[in-house]
Order: structure tokens, then sequence, then C-alpha cells
């Protein structure tokens, strides 16, 4: 494989057409509804303004995006084949349809204006049939490894070049692709402007167990702080027996806001709350808040210890161990004493969407250069 580092990818300036594949779960849209689409989303924008055409291949709904979508349609089984209880969901089959459609329109409709792809959908489907592409493909793992992508590399499945949302995701990848090149994810500063700070809590984010916003709630309550709450109430179940009946005194929910709405809500926070209880890939809320000045108190799980980088010198928050209610709320009065601007500044310096997009364009640049699907690599588990 090449170096794919920005210095060797610098060389060509010319303008490339990147087909990029996005989530097939939900829209590309504000308000995002987590942080892989908002991730999409802010590097297509990003690739666009330096000159690049970027083919977006994403949900239903998606903004900016081709015809071509990865959600699939309305088709439903007719009365006698969904008697067949040995057949997948329907919703599967849409989705692995869609991604079949979007394939096979990269290697026709398209096969004479990409230069090189890049995946960031969670469907095997990208991985199994890369090499059947005219064009290299770039891969981003935003994931731990699950079996749909797994399997796929031990099928012969295969990718021009992976990357890795942080040195966390990657280590776990490392037995199934060896060389992830680490790419952390960044924010747009002129979006998520520096904030006044105040006197109450935020948690932002998808409400769903995973990401436990009650364990923020009480956190913030045993810190005799007030919480608001923001984000899509994505688990009905959840939300009823968690969430609401502490919803009140103690907490408040705002529902679901997007674009600046959000910017200035986690601007005008004292301190924001990140609080999962599964291993965050990357941990996107905890950079939005930092590019706002916003302090940032996390549970110590995946790789959000590299977004606040607490021992690298500069710090936009404080860790503490995972699903430590006590331990989070004895962190928010030193993490709410800490200098906004200084937060902001070590957030422009390692988390600013600028970097992020120069890095991604230096290894979609080199695949580029490199040549078409046949030069592939495969990479399996040893």
């Amino acid at each position: 494989m090449r170096d794919f580092s920005p210095l060797a990818a610098g060389r060509s300036g010319r303008r490339l057409t990147i087909a990029v594949l996005g989530p097939s779960s939900h829209p590309v849209a504000e308000p995002y509804v987590g942080g892989l689409e908002s991730f999409v989303g802010g590097l297509v924008d990003g690739l666009r303004a330096r000159g690049h055409r970027v083919l977006l291949f994403a949900a239903a709904g998606s903004t900016g995006a081709q015809p071509e979508v990865l959600s699939g349609g309305g088709w439903q089984p007719d009365e006698l084949s969904s008697a067949d209880p040995s057949m997948p969901a329907g919703a599967f089959l849409r989705e692995h349809h869609a991604h079949l459609d979007v394939l096979d329109a990269l290697r026709t409709t398209y096969a004479e204006q990409v230069d090189v792809v890049h995946n960031n959908s969670l469907h095997y489907l990208p991985l199994s049939l890369s090499s059947t592409l005219p064009f290299p493909t770039v891969t981003t793992l935003h994931t731990p490894p699950t079996p749909w992508l797994t399997s796929a590399l031990d099928a012969g499945g295969s990718s021009h070049a992976f990357t890795a949302v942080s040195r966390f995701t990657a280590r776990q990848w490392e037995s199934w692709v060896p060389r992830a090149e680490v790419l952390h994810n960044g924010v747009d500063p002129e979006r998520w402007t520096l904030g006044p700070g105040g006197g109450e809590l935020l948690w932002f984010g998808r409400i769903v167990p995973e990401k436990a916003p009650h364990l923020a709630i009480a956190a913030a309550a045993a810190a005799g702080r007030h919480l608001h709450l923001v984000g899509p109430a994505l688990d009905p179940d959840y939300f009823a027996a968690q969430i609401e009946p502490h919803l009140g005194r103690s907490a408040t929910w705002q529902g679901h806001l997007g674009g600046r709405t959000l910017a200035r809500a986690v601007g005008r926070a004292a301190a924001v709350l990140v609080t999962p209880v599964w291993d965050e890939p990357f941990g996107q809320v905890a950079a939005e808040a930092a590019m706002c000045g916003t302090p940032v108190v996390a549970f110590d799980r995946g790789g959000i210890s590299e977004v606040l980088r607490p021992h690298l010198g500069q710090q936009v928050g404080i860790v503490v161990p995972a699903a430590d209610v006590e331990a989070m709320a004895a962190a928010i009065g030193p993490a709410t004493a800490m200098d906004r601007r200084a937060v902001r500044a070590a957030a422009l310096s390692h988390l600013s969407s600028d970097t992020m997009v120069e890095r991604y364009e230096a290894v979609l640049r080199a695949a580029a250069a490199d040549g078409p699907a046949t030069d592939q690599v495969r990479v399996v588990a040893s």
C-alpha cells in the first residue's frame, strides 16, 4: 500500500469527484440524529468548499444527495411471500437491495465520473463489492467490529485504504485491519462558536439506553444542578421509564434541536455531561461542546479520552471512571471552573473541521492517484 500521509497526497491539486457512501438508517440532514450523520454532513460540506465534486449517497431525505438512496423504497412482501417464516425482515431486504442499486449505479451511471469512493456505510455490501468498482475505495471505521463487516472481510471483501476515527477504534480492528490511519473527527468552528456559558448543565445526543442520559440526570442531581436534555427520543420505552419521571425539578427535555439553535444551547451551558455505557468510537458531542468553549465531563469509554486529551497538556474537560455517577458529580465543579477560551483554543488545535477535511482530502487524493480497484488490498483476521 502507498503512503497515505498528507505530505505524500498533497502533490496533486486537481479537483476530484468523490462518491461518499453515508449511513442508511437516518438522513444526513439537520437536525442530525447522531454523530455519524453529523460527521458525513460536515465532511461533504468541507470537501465541496475545497472545490471537489461530491456525490452523496445516503438515506432518503439527506441534504444535497444523489437520487439513489441507501435506505430502500416502499417495497413490502405480498401476502403469500410474507407467510414464509424463514425469510429476513422486509427492512433488511429493502436496505440490502438499496445498497446493491447504489453500487450498480457507481459501476454504470457514474463509472466515468468518479475518482474515488469514501465508504462511511455500516452495511456489509460496500466492503464485499468494492473490488467490482472501477475506482478505489477508502473505508472509514466508525464502529467497533461488527459481524456484518468482519464477515465481509473474511469472505474476501476489500478496501484500498482504511481509516479509523480514534486510536481506540483502530486497536479494536487490528486483527481485521492491521493498517488503519487514525483521523479524528472535526467540527466547524464557525457553526460551533464560543458561547458565554451559564449556570445549568446540558446533555445532548440520541436519547437511547447506550447513551445513558439517566446517569447524567443522576450526576447533575447529586451535584445540586439542573440538567437540560436535547436530542431525539428514539427509544420510547427507555424514555418513559428512565427519563420522563425525572423531568421537572431535576431535568428539562428541550426536544430535538439542530444547527445554530443547538450550538447556542451548547454554548450557554456551564458544562456538558457525556455518559456512554458502551465504548464510544469517538465522541462527537464532546468535540462539539469543546468548540463552543463548554467544558465536558465524560465517562471513560472508548475514544472519548482522546477527544478530551487529559494527558496531553491541553484539556477540554475531565474524564471520570465509566459509570461512576459520584465521580461525575464531583468533577462538575472543577469542570465549570475551566477557562472557556482555553477550552475553545484546545478544540481549535486538534478538533477543527478544517484539519479533518484536509487530512481526508489527502487520503482520498492518494487513493485516487493509486488507480482502480484492481489494486485494492484484502485484509482478514490473522
